[in-house]
């Protein structure tokens, strides 16, 4: 069995192929890059390092070519557009090379959300099941990084936890869990025709949040709805699903024999503490 991931170098790709590397030799994996100098450290690793541009059918042939199991991470350009393009000239080599299971990085409830992201993610599904192939859809739930934008750092040096007002419920995770979840399904068997969605398996508000900063600083972290806060962020998270949980995650996870990281662990990873 050879496992091609495409977008290797990403940081995404990066954490999948080390947990990939844990379940299977590392030369049945193939790293697929832009940059063949970015995969210079993944060939050091004894991971066969191929070109693959997304906007060159014809690399994405050389990519692919005796590839069993393809993972396509979704492309980052910034036009929808042209990220359905790309994501279809992988879909049309895949299925003309006979790839025999393609699994993509999708978007979490994405039928519950109104941002174009999910309308691409949608129609890279509709075309990834109309070309006819064995899929697994990996519904990726909202990053932790999200936190970034919450100055959680001076909520500790304010002593307030500050947030927009509302009735806001999270189902965020971390990236390490979802390569976790990954690679265990690349490396296994029957998944076929199935769609995880990989969130967490119970939500969580911005009042834990402010109970885990108390604990981990060691001095009183209070919750301060304020209304006169203006971030971008608080626009994305209302428009999409951040309450809808499932144990998909949780369960994929533990194939790998790993369980799901705490909020805790997150805050304190993120905080460096």
């Amino acid at each position: 069995m050879s496992i091609a991931i495409t977008g290797a170098s990403g940081k995404l790709g990066r954490l999948i192929m080390k947990q990939l590397k844990l379940l299977v030799p590392a030369e049945q994996i193939i790293a697929c890059v832009r940059d063949i100098e970015a995969g210079k450290d993944l060939a050091a690793q004894g991971i066969e390092v191929r070109y693959c541009d997304y906007d060159r059918p014809d690399s994405i042939e050389q990519a692919l070519a005796g590839v069993s199991r393809l993972l396509l991470i979704s492309s980052p350009n910034p036009d929808d557009i042209v990220r359905l393009r790309q994501h279809v000239h992988v879909v049309e080599v895949a299925k003309k090379l006979a790839v025999s299971h393609v699994l993509y990085t999708s978007f979490a409830f994405p039928e519950n959300s109104d941002i174009p992201l999910t309308h691409l993610h949608l129609a890279t599904e509709h075309a990834i099941r109309a070309a006819g192939i064995p899929y697994t859809f990996l519904r990726n739930g909202l990053y932790m990084d999200f936190l970034e934008a919450l100055n959680l750092k001076n909520a500790i040096a304010d002593g307030a936890f500050k947030v927009l007002p509302g009735t806001w419920r999270f189902n965020a995770v971390a990236r390490d869990d979802l390569a976790v979840a990954t690679a265990a399904v690349l490396a296994g068997e029957g998944h076929h025709n199935k769609t995880y969605e990989l969130v967490a398996p119970v939500s969580w508000t911005f009042g834990e949040i402010a109970s885990i900063l108390s604990e981990l600083s060691g001095i009183p972290i209070y919750l301060r709805e304020d209304d006169e806060i203006r971030h971008w962020i608080y626009g994305f998270l209302s428009k999409i699903d951040t309450v809808s949980t499932s144990y998909d995650l949780e369960r994929l996870m533990s194939l790998a024999g790993r369980p799901l990281t705490p909020l805790k662990e997150n805050i304190r990873s993120y905080l460096k503490m």
